[in-house]
């Protein structure tokens, strides 16, 4: 299939996660880690999707709070409280370039996929990312053409509270923890620490603690390696390192949204 004729349909994923609105926050936090997922559909009592939570929403909160009170509200919760509303939404027989389009325009990871206004699925931009892949084009650039130079990083000793602050203040979605040289020793996102949530002794842990290993790539290498091993391991970003000295502080960070980024840029293979 032509890049330029796949259809929305053939990048989603079937199906719907949903919760509830009265589902509490701890519940979603546990949904969103038993899945593996970043995002949950807020369904009200007939089942209609009425609004979209995600990790990021949970990160926004205080349930990481030392103080006792702002534990106890964040405990009350619900999804219905945190989501966001109206659910973006696309046709599943939309092409994928407004797709792309449309979650750089808007700044979104998501819409939900609809066919003759009923929900079918969802589309990430991970799922158009794991398509890109078996595109040979996309193995012209580099990943220093598209990486993000500037990222955030923190020593291993932060506390996860602060990791969460600079997280929900900045838009980041993770952050690379590196030791006093500079050595990459891992990432810390959204769902790192989603396990975590509203737990009593959660504001005592430090990143390391709860950090998954960093994935490094080098600077040179192509985008069509990225791609395969963002898919392979099934993540959202990779450790851009330089080749001559890889223990050295990094050179930038690249993500599956970067990666969208450029197949919505007009010059793109994907646009034409």
């Amino acid at each position: 299939m032509e890049a330029k004729d796949a259809k929305v349909k053939d990048f989603m994923r079937p199906g719907v996660l949903t919760c509830r609105k009265d589902t509490r926050i701890g519940q979603v936090a546990v949904m969103l880690d038993q899945h593996r997922v970043h995002s949950l559909m807020v369904t009200d009592r007939d089942g209609r999707i009425v609004g979209v939570i995600t990790d990021f929403d949970l990160l926004a909160g205080e349930w990481l709070s030392q103080d006792p009170q702002s534990l106890e509200v964040m405990r009350s919760l619900t999804a219905g409280d945190l989501m966001s509303s109206p659910v973006a939404s696309i046709d599943a027989n939309a092409s994928i370039k407004e797709a792309a389009e449309r979650m750089v325009k808007e700044d979104i990871r998501r819409l939900l996929v609809t066919d003759q206004g009923k929900p079918v699925g969802v589309i990430s931009v991970s799922d158009i990312v794991a398509h890109i892949a078996l595109s040979a084009p996309l193995g012209r650039g580099q990943v220093g053409d598209v990486m993000s130079d500037a990222y955030l990083v923190c020593r291993d000793k932060t506390p996860i509270a602060s990791a969460a602050r600079a997280m929900t203040s900045t838009g980041w979605r993770s952050v690379v923890v590196v030791d006093a040289k500079g050595t990459p020793l891992g990432v810390v996102s959204g769902l790192d620490l989603l396990p975590y949530c509203l737990e009593e002794d959660c504001s005592k842990k430090v990143v390391s603690e709860v950090m998954h290993p960093a994935l490094t790539i080098t600077i040179d290498a192509t985008l069509q390696e990225a791609a395969d091993m963002m898919i392979e391991n099934h993540h959202h970003r990779l450790v851009v390192v330089d080749p001559e000295d890889p223990d050295s502080m990094p050179l930038g960070v690249i993500s599956s949204f970067d990666i969208v980024a450029l197949m919505a840029h007009p010059e793109s293979v994907w646009q034409k």
